[in-house]
C-alpha cells in the first residue's frame, strides 16, 4: 500500500511539473488552434500569370553565332586539302639566327674606277721665221692675222697626241686667195698625220684678208711652222 501512494505521488508532481512547462512555453496558446483553422478555410488561393522578362526573351533568344554554320556541301571538309607539312629544322634555324646576330656591320671601302680617258692637254704654236729680215710694219701686222687664222685651223682638226713640227711655205694673192703650198720635208720632224693636218688647216683658213694699201704686190709668200705639243 506504501508503494502505491509513493507511485501515485510521483505521477502527480510529474504531471504537475509538465503541465506548468508547457503553459509557460513561448508561443504556446491553447485557444489557437481554433483560430488557426478558421484562417485556413477563409483562406483563397490565386494564381498569377507571369509575364515574360525582355532580358529573359534575349537570352533565350540564340544570336547569330550562337547559330551553326552551315558549309555549302562543294566546300565539305573530305574535298578541303590538308595543308603542306613543312619540316623546320630547329638547329638550323638557331644556327642562322646566331649568324645574322653575330655579324658586325662590315665597312666596304668605295672602290675608285681610274678613268679609261686622260685628259690630255694639247698646245699648238707657230714660231717666227726670218722675222728680222722683215722691215716692213704692215707685212708683219698681215703675217700675225695670217698666222692666227692657220693656228685656229690646226686646232680644230688636231684630234690625236702625234706631235711634231711641220714647216710650210705658201702663196697668198692681193685678194686674199690661196695660189701655192707646199710642204718643206727637210725642215719638218712630223708624222704623215700631223702633217697632213697642216696642209688641210691652211686650205680651211683661206680665203685670208685682202692686202692692205701699204702691201702693194700682187702676191705675197709667207713660211710658217705649226708645232704640235701635248702637255
Amino acid at each position: 500500500m506504501l508503494s502505491d501512494r509513493i507511485f501515485l505521488t510521483a505521477l502527480a508532481i510529474s504531471i504537475f511539473i509538465h503541465g506548468v512547462i508547457i503553459f509557460h512555453a513561448p508561443g504556446f496558446n491553447p485557444f489557437c488552434f481554433n483560430l488557426k483553422k478558421k484562417a485556413e478555410e477563409n483562406t483563397e488561393i490565386r494564381y498569377l500569370k507571369k509575364e515574360p522578362e525582355i532580358n529573359d526573351i534575349r537570352q533565350k533568344t540564340p544570336r547569330k553565332a550562337d547559330l551553326p554554320l552551315k558549309i555549302p556541301s562543294r566546300f565539305s571538309a573530305s574535298r578541303v586539302a590538308p595543308p603542306p607539312f613543312i619540316n623546320i629544322d630547329k638547329e638550323t634555324l638557331a644556327r642562322k639566327d646566331r649568324k645574322i646576330l653575330s655579324r658586325q656591320p662590315e665597312f666596304n671601302k668605295p672602290v675608285l674606277t681610274k678613268p679609261d680617258v686622260i685628259a690630255v692637254k694639247k698646245r699648238i704654236t707657230m714660231p717666227a721665221v726670218d722675222i728680222d729680215k722683215i722691215n716692213n710694219p704692215s707685212y708683219l701686222s698681215y703675217y700675225q692675222i695670217i698666222r692666227e687664222k692657220v693656228r685656229r685651223a690646226a686646232y680644230q682638226n688636231y684630234t690625236h697626241n702625234d706631235t711634231g713640227e711641220v714647216y710650210l711655205s705658201f702663196v697668198v694673192s692681193r685678194n686674199g686667195f690661196l695660189s701655192d703650198m707646199r710642204l718643206v720635208e727637210e725642215k719638218s720632224s712630223a708624222s704623215s698625220y700631223l702633217r697632213e693636218i697642216a696642209l688641210r688647216s691652211i686650205r680651211e683658213a683661206s680665203p685670208f684678208p685682202a692686202f692692205p694699201k701699204d702691201l702693194d704686190y700682187p702676191r705675197l709668200s709667207f713660211n710658217v711652222i705649226i708645232s704640235f705639243e701635248v702637255e
